[in-house]
């Protein structure tokens, strides 16, 4: 996937002109060499430049690690740290960086050996405050090597979202489908975070769509789509043709509009004109675009492809996005999951899209049509959709958005597709979510988000929220399923 960052992590250790620059050297190449002993050498260089309260150092430990080809810093105080210096190089460097601190290694070394960086800490946070400076401060920022070369390793996904949202472009085609207010999308908050858009109407995508037929690269990418599909040769089904011209048409669109941004990820309006035009559906070709990186939302959802995107860069693999849909039946529970897993009957649910979830993610994968626009359009029209339960497993469930007032907001919830068959159509699954039931209505409806939620195969939770918070989300705008001995805001104590 070269559509996400790639993060090479700058070490800088600091240190005050009062305290030996040797504890910072030399705790700086413990914390090197026990990061490379853990997770190897590709992720960070370590840059030989200590700085000593001394704004020269400063220019010259920015140049080195521009130089290096670093786009993520950790300032690492070794010992109490220069205060001035330290944030200036946070302040002067483009792109995500941290800040941790040294813990003292022994009780027999505490008077010339003592480096008080625990003390540091707390001043180098408040000099990033009055720079408006934001940087990443784990949960407990102070560690030996070990712990450290921990921290700087949790850090990697949440650079890659930042490095990855600040170059990112979102192309989207067509406005929001009649009955969809609920993907309207405010894009100030974009241009906040970065986030550049381009919004381009679905008629110019068919002409682009138009001029690709007959492309000499169609049998290539039907060939694929038909290995991908477990097609035998000469029982190919004849949407593919279409399909794989429409894939040629995003592409190429992708390499002509990307300009100057690294990145990209697109939205298009996938219903009901398109099946009009096209005679096809888009999901399948979406869902092959995200197995290359670049994540397609429906229904000009920006920011669903945005959080689709996030999760790419923090999981390093397919996510998808999905319709907080439906409840499980009464029966369904009661005969596959009441005694056999530890879920209530409100903390499930179905999670459903029409078919753009990639194969990988869904069980005994097949093509077919789109069974709720078939209700409106001849059925020939309307293939092109992936069928198949999502598969089980852990995942987490989580979206940023910009609401109507502007103001950004997201959530993240930790939980588990569980071993149900859905007896349903599209891309489903019987998720289970801990005290999903007062999440729903205490955060979800309660906050105004809309219906589609982003889906990670795996738990992700802590680098999401950290993530989401560098983003600029504020404390009070950032949810998640809390245990029911934690009430939100707002909820009825007598229920």
């Amino acid at each position: 996937m070269n559509n996400i960052p790639k993060i090479k992590l700058g070490i800088v250790a600091v240190s005050r002109d009062c305290f030996p620059a040797s504890l910072a050297e030399n705790r700086r190449k413990a914390l090197v060499a026990a990061y490379e002993a853990k997770y190897g050498k590709d992720d960070i260089y370590e840059c030989p430049i200590t700085i000593i309260e001394s704004e020269i150092d400063m220019v010259n430990a920015l140049e080195d690690i521009k130089k290096a080809g670093c786009n993520a810093l950790c300032i690492y105080l070794g010992n109490f740290g220069p205060e001035i210096a330290e944030t200036l190089l946070a302040k002067h460097f483009d792109g995500p960086k941290m800040v941790i601190a040294a813990a003292e290694e022994s009780q027999n070394d505490l008077l010339d050996g003592r480096g008080d960086a625990y003390c540091g800490m707390l001043n180098a946070s408040y000099n990033l405050a009055l720079r408006n400076v934001k940087a990443y401060i784990p949960e407990y920022p102070v560690g030996n090597a070990e712990e450290c070369a921990d921290m700087i390793h949790e850090f990697l996904p949440v650079a890659r979202v930042i490095e990855g949202v600040t170059n990112l472009k979102i192309i989207s085609f067509g406005p929001r489908p009649q009955n969809f207010l609920a993907c309207n999308a405010p894009i100030k908050q974009l241009y906040n975070m970065g986030v550049e858009i381009e919004e381009e109407s679905e008629l110019d995508l068919f002409e682009a769509y138009q001029k690709h037929e007959g492309d000499e690269r169609i049998p290539a990418v039907e060939a694929d789509m038909a290995a991908e599909m477990g097609y035998e040769d000469g029982k190919r089904p004849a949407m593919l043709t279409k399909l794989a011209q429409y894939e040629l048409t995003l592409l190429d669109w992708i390499e002509e509009h990307k300009g100057y941004r690294k990145y990209v990820a697109l939205t298009t309006k996938c219903w009901p004109a398109f099946q009009d035009m096209f005679r096809f559906v888009p999901c399948y070709v979406n869902s092959r675009m995200m197995r290359k990186g670049i994540p397609v939302s429906c229904e000009v959802d920006i920011y669903g492809t945005l959080s689709e995107y996030i999760g790419l860069c923090i999981s390093q693999e397919e996510v998808t996005l999905l319709d907080i849909n439906n409840s499980v039946p009464h029966d369904m529970y009661d005969e596959s999951i009441a005694g056999k897993f530890d879920y209530k009957f409100t903390d499930t649910f179905m999670g459903f899209h029409c078919g753009n979830t990639c194969s990988t993610k869904v069980c005994n994968p097949h093509l077919s049509y789109q069974r709720i626009m078939a209700r409106t359009h001849p059925q020939d029209w309307c293939d092109g959709t992936i069928e198949g339960d999502i598969v089980p497993g852990k995942i987490t469930f989580y979206r940023l958005q910009s609401t109507a007032d502007n103001v950004l907001r997201a959530y993240v919830a930790e939980g588990e597709v569980l071993p149900v068959a859905t007896r349903s159509f599209g891309g489903i699954g019987v998720f289970a979510i801990p005290e999903m039931g007062r999440f729903y209505r205490y955060w979800l409806i309660g906050k105004n988000f809309p219906h589609h939620g982003a889906v990670a195969f795996g738990h992700y939770g802590k680098a999401l929220f950290d993530a989401l918070k560098m983003l600029g989300v504020a404390d009070e705008e950032l949810g998640y399923n809390q245990p029911a001995c934690l009430p939100y805001k707002g909820e009825n104590p007598f229920k």
